[in-house]
């Protein structure tokens, strides 16, 4: 639809023909003064699904019956708990179902996988990757140069917006990599970056990558289950991302990776070995020597917490019902009458000035909206926040939001509009 109207009935109308409406039923609502939160926050921790208690139960009852044959008893066995989410990460991600699996957290993926992805070499010990990248990734970064006895000064190369711009352009992320491509040994960036918005044309990247002869990977947080992604097809090394952003698996569940399948039988990859990671035939037989599974299985050390898994499967599976296709078209229809009503709304009120650093075209972000309030940023955020909005904080003066497709009405961000109007104006 082209032509938004800021009004009730406009916005109703609106749900009133989503396809998805009914998906909002699938999730637990934090309250305000009775009503339901306008929760724009999905880009941080999405909301609970109505199913999780069930799916954790259903553990917890398995546990109790079985004590611990319910690795192979339990409804659904734990030995294999794993192996359930593989069609469905690899809907999600575009990947084959031995390039993706569910284990650890983020950050200890991106460790895991730099293990194998990051071997310096000669002059060819370089990083590149966003400036202004998620606190944890610079982390990650610099412990890893640092263990490979180099100089994180040296070894990491940041690619910042130009001057007086908020995103990167991507030709400086290509230049970037051409200008390095002989001391490249790995292009690592947020496939969306937290702070604005922006999605990155991952293909590109990844070619000019390895054109530079440089293996690529991305973190995709901000990413998975927001917009659209061909992993495989666009030839991708490595991946990782957390589940408990738009996956809606709780705090701090199970996170997920993808290892492209051209390293799905190389037994010379080096890996951080562990025994959930050894081929299932022989991983009870308790024996010396590392047998690597075959694909992303591999990079596998722990076994599975099956109770975090639990929840990230009921989640994964509305994924599934509701198809990525529609989620993503109602993401951009959502999105874009969020960013009509915010610049209607500051357009029209003396005391707001707000100024949207997320891209524009569509193509180049997902749900998230990054606001850069000019003025008092902080007392306006306190004061939506205080009147019913769940939104999200950055220093130094942004408002992060995200309508989630699977849970966010089209009339909630009509009411967020006429919250921020208020809001600016006592």
């Amino acid at each position: 639809m082209n032509q938004y109207l800021n009004t009730k009935s406009f916005a109703a109308k609106l749900d009133e023909d989503d396809e998805l409406r009914n998906f909002r039923n699938e999730f637990i609502f934090p309250k305000h003064n009775g009503k339901d939160v306008i929760y724009l926050t999905g880009n941080s921790l999405g909301l609970q699904p109505v199913g999780s208690k069930d799916a954790l139960i259903q553990e917890l009852e398995d546990w109790s019956l079985f004590g611990v044959e319910g690795h192979f008893l339990a409804k659904n066995p734990w030995f294999s708990y794993h192996e359930m989410f593989k069609p469905l990460l690899a809907e999600i991600v575009g990947a084959k179902d031995l390039e993706v699996t569910a284990m650890n957290g983020l950050t200890a993926n991106l460790h895991f996988l730099m293990v194998s992805f990051y071997r310096p070499k000669g002059k060819r010990f370089k990083i590149i990757c966003e400036s202004k990248a998620f606190p944890s990734d610079q982390y990650a970064l610099e412990s890893q140069v640092r263990f490979h006895n180099l100089n994180p000064d040296e070894a990491i190369i940041e690619i910042s917006p130009r001057e007086g711009e908020h995103c990167l352009r991507e030709e400086d992320i290509i230049k970037a990599i051409e200008l390095n491509a002989d001391e490249l040994a790995l292009v690592m960036i947020g496939g969306v970056n937290y702070y604005t918005g922006q999605l990155f044309d991952m293909k590109s990247i990844t070619e000019a990558g390895h054109k530079a002869g440089a293996k690529v990977g991305f973190d995709l947080a901000h990413a998975a289950g927001n917009v659209e992604l061909k992993l495989h097809e666009w030839n991708v090394d490595f991946a990782a991302w957390c589940s408990y952003k738009y996956l809606n698996s709780g705090p701090g569940s199970v996170a997920g990776i993808f290892v492209h399948e051209k390293y799905s039988r190389d037994k010379d990859v080096h890996r951080f070995a562990g025994w959930w990671g050894n081929d299932p035939s022989s991983r009870f037989k308790m024996v010396k020597g590392f047998v690597p599974s075959v694909g992303a299985d591999s990079w596998q050390v722990s076994n599975a917490p099956v109770f975090s898994m639990a929840v990230h499967k009921v989640s994964l599976e509305i994924f599934s019902k509701a198809g990525m296709k529609n989620i993503f078209d109602k993401r951009d229809t959502l999105t874009s009458y969020l960013e009509f009503i915010i610049k209607d709304v500051s357009s029209s009120t003396v005391n707001l000035n707000i100024e949207i650093i997320t891209p524009a075209d569509k193509s180049k972000r997902g749900a998230q909206l990054s606001l850069l309030v000019h003025g008092s940023g902080k007392h306006l955020f306190d004061k939506i926040t205080a009147m019913g909005v769940s939104a999200d904080w950055r220093e130094p003066n942004v408002i992060r939001i995200a309508p989630a497709p699977l849970y966010t009405r089209y009339e909630d961000v009509y009411e967020f509009g006429q919250i921020l109007k208020k809001a600016s104006e006592s």
